[in-house]
């Protein structure tokens, strides 16, 4: 979901400026104090971890304006208004709730219609130079000129989001629009559109009155534009370790050939700048199953399926899966979505419209009491194991931790036979408020041990083996 309106030549390319930058590569590279770069953990690939060896749960809201532009939208559009966004008030309020993660946005449209506004987006990578005025009334783009203005601004909100100790998914292309944009800006809309720059491309090869094409193989010219870019991004935020990349947002099965061309090639620049890897990975690809995604040679994916939202299978432990309600139903879940994604061994985040209504910020609330539970575990070598708790959901270090959620109300059980002749503490907590709640040690070795939480309503038990 976008806003809600949104191969001789390359290889030589990609070598281009790496001899120059030699001599600061090294400073590109290294690690800020207390930074950790993320990598796939060996021991359990459902979740990244760093030098600590410890699993990095990742979870937080996500808002379409956090990078470009400088407004959001509140509520819904038959109330909606357009407000000033501020990116350290958003922070502060990932803060408060307990957040570490983040997409920043990419939105390669110019311009479209929603809310009753006409509305624009600045600033793009390109510099708007003329000759000539661009569709939106600006001058066209030069796309062979970078515009400083973009870029900095890229810098400045990763670095910001570091000190504030968030891990920021930085979003290379936007691929939704292209397909579901109401037109004319679906294409017009677009920087490659002929009308729109000054260097003559024409991307539309089936004069369908899209531009599909820039997200397919089918145009060296335009590869190579974007190829440039992906590098100046690399080189831009590549010495941040809290940096993961993101291919494209919702593209089209059309575009999964391209996407994994840009994934090898991400990967492939960082090692001639001699950067650090980060974890680079691809999300939900419209006409595919998500078998695209998991075939895929990314770091870190995030499918599209609706049982995510009540009912989602066990994570693979193959790789880290971030399940995001941008791909599923935007704003629609409620406060146990975080739960049931974490418990089965994913990462939630949201896609969050920054209202102050309750239901939203009880799911803000309740990722960031799954975030505190998760440092407190050693969820490295936890695994969901919905078969050894009555309510199905629970991530289970057999014999030694097990943490349950339940989505409803009174007493549930879990299965504690792995752990005979042991005693586990026990606590209960309000899965939104994390308010904790003490408990009697339970006993192990019991094939159902039925817990009781002294409150009603939805509760989460932790039980650490003595």
């Amino acid at each position: 979901m976008a806003p809600r309106t949104l191969a001789a030549a390359a290889a030589a390319a990609l070598l281009v400026g790496v001899a120059a930058a030699a001599s600061h590569a090294g400073a590109q590279s290294g690690s800020r104090p207390g930074a950790k770069t993320l990598r796939a953990s060996d021991v359990n690939p459902r979740y990244f971890t760093d030098s600590s060896g410890r699993a990095v749960y990742l979870t937080g809201s996500h808002v379409w304006w956090n990078l470009q532009g400088d407004r959001t939208w509140k509520v819904s559009c038959d109330k909606g208004r357009a407000v000033p966004f501020r990116y350290a008030d958003y922070l502060d309020r990932l803060a408060a709730n307990g957040h570490n993660f983040i997409r920043l946005w990419r939105i390669e449209l110019t311009k479209w219609h929603e809310c009753g506004e006409d509305v624009a987006v600045a600033p793009q990578p390109w510099l708007r130079t003329g000759p000539g005025t661009a569709l939106d009334g600006l001058p066209k783009f030069d796309v062979t000129r970078f515009d400083p203005a973009y870029f900095r601004r890229l810098r400045t909100r990763v670095a910001m989001a570091q000190r504030r100790g968030f891990y920021v998914s930085v979003m290379l292309f936007e691929g939704w629009s292209a397909q579901f944009e109401r037109q004319p800006w679906r294409s017009h809309g677009h920087p490659f559109f002929p009308d729109n720059n000054v260097n003559g491309l024409n991307p539309d090869l089936d004069r369908d009155g899209t531009l599909q094409e820039v997200y397919t193989l089918r145009l060296p010219r335009i590869r190579r534009i974007q190829e440039a870019y992906v590098r100046k991004v690399v080189d831009t935020v590549g010495r941040y370790d809290n940096v993961l990349y993101e291919i494209a947002n919702e593209s089209g099965a059309f575009s999964i050939p391209w996407q994994y061309r840009m994934i090898d090639y991400v990967r492939r620049y960082e090692r001639a700048r001699g950067l650090r890897a980060h974890p680079v990975g691809m999300s939900y690809v419209h006409g595919d199953s998500g078998r695209a995604l998991f075939r895929s040679r990314a770091d870190w994916v995030a499918p599209s399926d609706h049982r995510y939202i009540d009912d989602p299978p066990a994570a693979s432990a193959r790789r880290v899966t971030v399940i995001d309600t941008d791909h599923l139903c935007g704003g629609c879940p409620d406060a146990s979505f975080p739960w049931r994604a974490f418990t089965r061994g994913y990462n939630p985040i949201y896609m969050d419209e920054l209202t102050d209504q309750a239901r939203p910020e009880a799911i803000r609330r309740a990722m960031g009491a799954t975030r505190r539970y998760a440092k407190r575990i050693d969820l490295v070598h936890m695994a969901p194991r919905g078969d050894l708790c009555s309510t199905g959901f629970c991530l289970v270090r057999l014999g030694r931790e097990y943490l349950v959620y339940n989505p409803g109300s009174g007493s549930f059980s879990v299965d504690l036979s792995a752990a005979r002749g042991g005693g586990f503490a026990l606590e209960f907590s309000d899965p939104v408020s994390g308010r904790v709640a003490l408990a009697a040690d339970v006993r192990g070795g019991a094939r159902r041990t039925t817990l009781t939480p002294p409150f009603a309503g939805p509760a989460v038990a932790y039980l650490r083996r003595r």
